[in-house]
């Protein structure tokens, strides 16, 4: 029974050998056939429509290969989809090598090219982006020569950049990923959220625009109501203290004040 099974199992493997073997066989000719044909030809639409099936399969096992890091993977595969119809049309057959060994690098750069440029919550500059990269591959070298945690000084000295662009880097950081208004405040036992932290907006700042534009307007008032209105307004008084303290009558001091206010609030709505 046992040289049955084994037999059988090396038959199924010879002949997933042999299959793979006439599948590159016929992915070369292909390729060889495609980059002879010229451009117009109908043939070559038909021999490309071909390779990207025979391929596809390596397309979307590279994509799975990123999956769980925040994007969808039919976003993932249609990246490495286009990364693979790329391959097909740079590839040379003249050089000897595999297709392989040509599309699986172009495959990889392209769906990290999309994690780079499409996976940040909040837009980096590439240039910020590609030094964060240069930063995390010689933190651990630069610690181990240096025998403690490198400095930014070190850093920018290492990758020959502005002590500036290594700490715009290092912020660009909390970037990729924004954290909600609803997380909870570390440390906090009540339950607070981040959003409890903000501050709100200033009620004083909606009468700024008006103290601005009443001010010209307060100085073209005859002198004693701008008395008045300073003290009603500003002071707080009554306007019976009013009235005690300029020496006239409570009815005088409403008619004044009315008067004033009438005339300022026509020209504020004529602004």
């Amino acid at each position: 029974m046992t040289t049955v099974t084994e037999t059988t199992t090396t038959v199924e493997v010879r002949a997933a050998v042999s299959t793979r073997a006439q599948n590159d066989a016929d992915a070369l000719a292909l390729l060889t056939l495609l980059a002879d044909l010229p451009k117009g030809s109908p043939d070559r639409a038909r021999a490309r429509e071909r390779l990207v099936e025979m391929y596809l399969p390596l397309a979307e096992h590279m994509a799975r290969r990123f999956r769980n890091r925040g994007e969808q993977m039919d976003d993932l595969v249609q990246v490495a989809s286009l990364a693979l119809v790329k391959s097909i049309d740079g590839f040379d057959p003249t050089r000897g090598a595999a297709f392989t060994s040509y599309a699986i690098p172009m495959i990889v750069g392209e769906l990290k090219r999309h994690f780079r440029d499409k996976g940040w919550d909040v837009r980096v500059p590439r240039r910020l982006q590609e030094l964060r990269l240069e930063i995390g591959k010689i933190s651990g070298d630069l610690a181990q020569k240096l025998g403690r945690s490198p400095t930014v000084a070190d850093l920018a000295a290492r990758l020959e950049v502005s002590e500036e662009e290594i700490i715009e880097a290092l912020d660009c950081s909390q970037a990729y990923r924004a954290l909600s208004l609803h997380a909870p405040v570390n440390g906090d036992e009540s339950g607070g959220e981040l959003m409890d932290l903000l501050g709100g907006t200033d009620p004083e700042m909606e009468t700024v625009e008006n103290r601005a534009a009443l001010r010209p307007l307060l100085a073209k008032l005859p002198e004693r109501e701008q008395k008045i209105i300073a003290m009603r307004f500003f002071g707080n008084m009554t306007q019976s203290q009013i009235a005690a303290e300029i020496g006239i009558s409570q009815m005088h001091v409403s008619r004044l004040l009315a008067h004033a206010l009438g005339v300022l609030k026509a020209e504020m709505t004529k602004a």
